[in-house]
């Protein structure tokens, strides 16, 4: 594969994957649920990526492959549980690439109604699949500038979200915390809440770990990685936790939901209608970098477990231009396949069962991650080779552990509630039904070489 993405394209791409509409939409699921502790929420979800992110840097630095966590997990942990994991996060995306297209579909429906939503978000989703088609530093730099979009929309909004708070615009005088301690004080729902919408947030920072997908194609991995890591995990911290702050601080959360983006509804009750038109825009660009990146990481996956043959050999043909353009071409198959089923209607509660299955299947991903740099670092201090890391997750074993049994309690206060159970239950097959098929086809494998005196294992 080329490697053609540079440092700040690296950087860029990985926030692209992680402020989607899904943010921009979905934080007023939280607010409802949570009220202003949602910000204990953000804030515990940024320390588990970080913990995910420093796990990932250390496996990315030492063996810089486009399979990522599917490798890393067939090396580290198991084949199977690297099947299930692989095929798993490649249905997450397909499943939630299209809710990005139909949220850009929605946006544009609402200024030219003379086209149906579907019909753009099939153009979307042609728009994204060429822009993957193509060489992988002309895909690096368009998300570069989608990326910076979203988050100049961010640092304008909390200016104008201070501004609002201290009284300097929007004509309502000084806030101070009357809106933010108001509506039944800072846990409304009681603390239980802020757990109940741990696997939405997981789903809101989902995307991160897209910057090891691309470690096959950075020029220089081994200063690139470490770098964006660093880099990314600091500023998803700062572009969620700062602006959900001040979004608390002016918006109360009684009047939160997902009907539309928070962030306008919330500067729209001051008078700012221009600027919260301005969102509409912001979305979109946020749907379709999301979509953009979402799709790259998909195909990615793909041609990973095609490498490793658990799947087609097909699908680990590479272009002209050095990308997997046959996981790219069947990736947006699916993705068009799940818009025509569910397109026509898009309700709030389907987008939250959407959400929380992409929660649970990135979450398995994640936990994957950690995982395997845990089993990876515990090999090397066997072996005496800790000294060959270029570089090392701090911390360890503590940053690691809390990385995974954090999520395995978000994972596990799912089944207590009933919005999300069903989703539980829906995810779980996802990652289950790929490793059975895998044990299968090597059980059957085992059986027709035993019976003609061959080993026909790869």
């Amino acid at each position: 594969m080329n490697r053609g993405l540079k440092n700040r394209q690296l950087q860029l791409m990985s926030l692209g994957g992680v402020i989607g509409s899904g943010y921009f939409l979905g934080t007023g699921y939280v607010l409802e649920k949570a009220g202003p502790a949602a910000i204990v929420s953000y804030l515990f979800g940024g320390i588990i990526v970080m913990c995910v992110m420093l796990c990932l840097a250390e496996l990315a630095v030492e063996k810089p492959v486009s399979g990522s966590f599917v490798t890393y997990a067939r090396e580290h942990i198991s084949s199977t549980w690297a099947c299930g994991v692989g095929w798993a996060y490649w249905l997450n995306w397909i499943a939630y690439v299209p809710s990005e297209m139909i949220a850009a579909g929605i946006i544009m429906n609402n200024f030219v109604p003379e086209v149906g939503q579907l019909w753009w978000s099939v153009l979307f989703g042609l728009l994204i699949t060429l822009i993957n088609l193509f060489h992988v530093d002309k895909f690096g730099e368009c998300e570069f500038w989608l990326s910076l979009i979203k988050i100049v929309a961010l640092i304008a909004f909390s200016v104008v979200a201070g501004l609002i708070a201290l009284g300097v615009v929007g004509g309502a005088g000084y806030i101070g915390t009357s809106i933010l301690l108001g509506s039944g004080g800072f846990t409304p729902n009681g603390f239980g809440s802020i757990f109940l919408t741990m696997v939405i947030i997981l789903v809101n920072f989902q995307g991160t770990e897209i910057i090891g997908l691309a470690a096959g194609e950075c020029e220089n991995p081994a200063k690139s990685i470490p770098v964006a890591v660093r880099n990314t995990t600091w500023r998803i911290i700062g572009l969620y936790i700062i602006p959900i702050a001040l979004l608390i601080s002016i918006l109360p959360w009684d009047q939160a939901g997902l009907d539309d983006s928070v962030f306008a509804t919330a500067v729209a009750q001051y008078g700012l209608d221009k600027f919260a038109a301005l969102f509409g825009f912001v979305v979109l660009s946020a749907a379709i970098s999301c979509s953009n990146s979402g799709l790259y990481g998909a195909a990615r996956a793909l041609y990973g477990l095609a490498k490793m043959d658990m799947a087609p050999h097909t699908l680990g043909h590479l272009s002209r231009n050095g990308v997997p353009s046959h996981s790219i071409v069947l990736s947006i198959m699916g993705c068009w396949l799940v818009i025509l089923l569910y397109a026509f209607d898009p309700e709030s509660e389907l987008y939250t069962y959407l959400l929380a299955v992409s929660g649970l299947t990135g979450a398995m991903a994640w936990i994957s991650i950690c995982w395997s740099q845990y089993r990876s670092r515990q090999k090397h201090i066997a072996e005496g080779t800790e000294g060959v890391l270029k570089y090392k997750t701090p911390l360890f074993p503590y940053v690691t552990l809390f990385g995974i049994w954090s999520q395995v309690i978000c994972l596990v206060v799912m089944l207590f509630d009933p919005e999300l159970r069903v989703a539980f239950y829906a995810g779980v097959p996802m990652l289950v039904i790929p490793m059975f098929l895998y044990r299968l086809r090597l059980h059957y494998q085992r059986v027709k070489g035993a019976a003609f005196g061959t080993n026909l294992l790869p």
